[in-house]
C-alpha cells in the first residue's frame, strides 16, 4: 500500500499568532504530515488569508470549527471528489477551547493533537478521557520538550542501576515576556494568557509549569504525588500568577523544587532541569538543548551530545536526524511529535507506544495545576494531587 501522510486540519494559529506557524512548520518537516484544512481564526477573512498564504484553496478555509467539521465529512464523501479526508485536528487556541474542539473532533471519527494544558479543569479533561474511550481516534498533547533526543537519554540515565535511586529534582522555567504588562499593550499572548475565563486558573504555571512538571515526571518514570505551592501575580490588576514555586514528593521518594516564572526580565526561554541520584546526577537546558551534562559522584563529567554517530538509546537516536555537530532543537522536537504520532496511527496503535504524550499526561498535567492553585489558595499548606482513574486503553508513557 502506497505512503500516504497523516492529513490535518488546523483550528487556531491564524496569521498574527505565534505556535500556529510553529506547528505548520514542524508537521511537514519529515513529509509524515499534511495540511489539508483550517479554521484559522474566528475572524474569517484572517482564516481565509492565512490559507492563501498557505496555498490551501479558500473553500478549504473555515469560520468555525463546526463548519470545518461538517463541510470536510460532506467533501470528503462526495462521489468522483479527488479531496482526501481529513483525519486529524490540530487545536492551537486558547486553553477554554481545547476540550470542546477535541471532543467534537472526535466525535466525528477524528483524531487530534493539541496544545497543552489539555484543558481549564481536571473535570473536564476527565470527560475528555471518556470521550476518547468511546472514540476511533487518537489524542496527543504538545509537551513539546519530550520530542528532544537528550530528554530521552536523560531518561534512560536515570533509569540505570548505576544512577542509584533518585533523590533530588530542581527545575526551572523562567521568561521575562511579562515583566512588564504586555496584556495592557495590545500583545494579543499575554490578553488571553492572563485572562481567568480563557487560560484557566492558572496562568505562568498552567502556560510553562505545566511543562516543567511533564519532565519531572518523564525523565524520572515516576509520579508527582503532593504539592505545597505559591502562585504570585506582581501586578496588582493582573488576574492570573505570572510567576510561582512549588516544593513536591514523587512517588520515587524523590523531593523537588519547581520555579516557573514569566517575570524574569531579561531572560529567554530558560528551562534547566536537574535530576540527582545516589551516584550521578543530569542536566539539561533548553536553550542548549543538544547536550546533556552527566556528574558522576567519583568526579567523572561527561557531556552526552545529541547526533546519529554518537552513543545514544535508541529512543533518543530515534529522534536524531543529523551527525553531531549539526543542531537540532525546537522546530525538530515538534517535528517529532507528529511524526510519532503520524506513525502511531498508520500502525493502528496507541501513541504513548510511539512515544508521544497523550490523555494520561493531559490528566496529569491537569491534576498537577489543580494541585497547585488550591495549594496557594492557603498559603502553601501541602495538597495531594489527584490521581486521575484510567482505563488500560487510556494508558500513557508513565504507566
Amino acid at each position: 500500500m502506497a505512503f500516504s501522510p497523516l492529513r490535518i486540519g488546523m483550528v487556531g494559529g491564524g496569521n498574527g499568532a505565534f505556535i500556529g506557524a510553529v506547528h505548520r512548520r514542524a508537521l511537514r518537516l519529515d513529509g509524515e504530515c499534511i495540511l489539508v484544512c483550517g479554521s484559522f481564526s474566528r475572524k474569517h477573512d484572517n482564516s481565509i488569508g492565512t490559507g492563501r498564504s498557505l496555498g490551501m484553496p479558500e473553500y478549504r478555509c473555515y469560520a468555525d470549527v463546526d463548519a470545518m467539521l461538517c463541510a470536510e465529512a460532506e467533501l470528503c464523501s462526495m462521489p468522483g471528489t479527488s479531496e482526501a479526508a481529513l483525519e486529524c485536528v490540530s487545536i492551537v487556541t486558547p486553553n477554554d477551547t481545547h476540550v470542546p474542539i477535541a471532543t467534537a473532533a472526535l466525535a466525528n471519527g477524528l483524531s487530534v493533537i493539541s496544545d497543552k494544558p489539555a484543558g481549564v479543569s481536571l473535570g473536564e479533561v476527565e470527560g475528555l478521557a471518556e470521550s476518547l474511550a468511546q472514540s476511533n481516534g487518537s489524542y496527543a498533547l504538545t509537551h513539546t520538550y519530550l520530542g528532544y533526543p537528550m530528554v530521552w537519554q536523560a531518561r534512560h540515565i536515570a533509569a540505570q542501576n548505576a544512577f542509584g535511586p533518585v533523590r533530588k529534582i530542581i527545575v526551572n522555567y523562567s521568561q521575562g515576556w511579562l515583566a512588564s504588562q504586555a496584556e495592557l499593550s495590545g500583545s494579543k499572548q499575554a490578553e488571553w494568557r492572563t485572562d481567568p475565563k480563557r487560560s484557566g486558573p492558572a496562568g505562568a504555571f498552567g502556560d510553562i509549569g505545566s511543562h516543567a512538571h511533564s519532565l519531572v515526571e518523564f525523565i524520572c518514570n515516576s509520579r508527582m504525588t503532593r504539592l505545597s505551592a505559591r502562585l504570585n501575580a506582581h501586578f496588582p490588576d493582573r488576574l492570573l500568577d505570572d510567576d510561582g514555586d512549588a516544593r513536591f514528593e514523587m512517588d520515587n521518594g524523590a523531593t523537588g523544587v519547581l520555579i516557573a516564572s514569566q517575570v524574569c526580565a531579561g531572560d529567554e526561554n530558560e528551562l534547566t532541569i536537574r535530576i540527582y541520584g545516589e551516584n550521578a546526577g543530569v542536566e539539561w537546558r533548553q536553550m542548549e538543548p543538544n547536550s546533556l551534562i552527566e556528574r558522576r559522584g567519583d568526579g567523572t563529567l561527561i557531556t552526552h551530545r545529541a547526533g546519529l554517530d554518537k552513543p545514544l538509546c535508541s529512543q533518543a537516536l530515534e529522534r536524531c536526524r543529523l551527525p553531531s555537530g549539526h543542531p537540532e532543537g525546537y522546530l525538530e522536537a515538534f517535528a517529532n511529535i507528529y511524526r510519532q504520532l503520524s506513525r502511531s496511527i498508520r500502525a493502528g496503535a496507541r501513541p504513548a507506544s510511539y512515544g508521544v504524550p497523550g490523555i494520561a499526561e493531559a490528566l496529569r498535567g491537569m491534576a498537577f495545576l489543580e494541585a497547585a492553585v488550591s495549594s496557594s489558595q492557603e498559603h502553601g499548606a501541602w495538597h495531594d494531587i489527584k490521581e486521575p482513574s484510567t482505563g488500560p486503553d487510556l494508558r500513557g508513557l508513565l504507566t
